[in-house]
C-alpha cells in the first residue's frame, strides 16, 4: 500500500510518464484526440458553429496535452502541489470541453442521418465514438490526477 502511495504522490519526469498512473493516459489521449481532429476535418463542416467548436476542442486539447506531456517528460515541473493542482485543473477542463464537443458532434451526426452522403455520415459516427473515448480518458485522468494531488 505504501509503494502505491509513493508512486501516486510523486510527479514523474522523463520516461516515467509512460509508466505511471495517471500519466500513462497521455498517449491514448493524444491518439484518440488526434483521430477526432482528423475525422472532423475530413468531413464537411456543416453546420459551421457546432463543428467549429468540436474542431477547437480537439485541436486545443491535442496541442495542450502534447505540451503538458513534454513539460513532464523534460522535467520542466517541480515535484510540488501546484503542478499537481494544475494537472487536475487541466484534465477537468479538457474532460468538460470534450464532453460538450461530443454531445454537439453526436447531435450534428444524428441530424445528418437522412442526408445523401453516407461516407461523411460514417466518418462523423467514428468521430463521435472517438470523441466519447477521449472524454472518458480525460475524465479518468482527471480523477487519478486528483487522487495524486490529494496525496501531496
Amino acid at each position: 500500500m505504501s509503494s502505491n502511495t509513493a508512486i501516486m504522490g510523486n510527479l514523474p519526469s522523463g520516461i516515467g510518464i509512460y509508466t505511471t498512473i495517471p500519466d500513462i493516459f497521455y498517449l491514448p489521449e493524444l491518439i484518440f484526440g488526434g483521430l477526432v481532429w482528423i475525422l472532423v476535418a475530413c468531413t464537411l463542416v456543416v453546420p459551421q458553429n457546432p463543428q467549429g467548436w468540436v474542431m477547437f476542442v480537439s485541436v486545443f486539447c491535442f496541442i495542450m496535452t502534447f505540451i503538458w506531456m513534454l513539460v513532464f517528460a523534460c522535467g520542466g515541473h517541480h515535484n510540488n502541489s501546484s503542478w499537481a493542482t494544475a494537472d487536475v485543473l487541466y484534465h477537468v477542463i479538457a474532460a468538460f470541453f470534450y464532453l460538450s464537443a461530443s454531445v454537439v458532434l453526436a447531435k450534428v451526426t444524428l441530424d445528418m442521418k437522412d442526408g445523401s452522403n453516407f461516407q461523411i455520415y460514417q466518418l462523423d459516427i467514428s468521430a463521435v465514438v472517438f470523441s466519447y473515448v477521449s472524454t472518458l480518458l480525460y475524465f479518468i485522468h482527471s480523477i487519478l490526477s486528483a487522487i495524486r494531488w490529494k496525496s501531496f
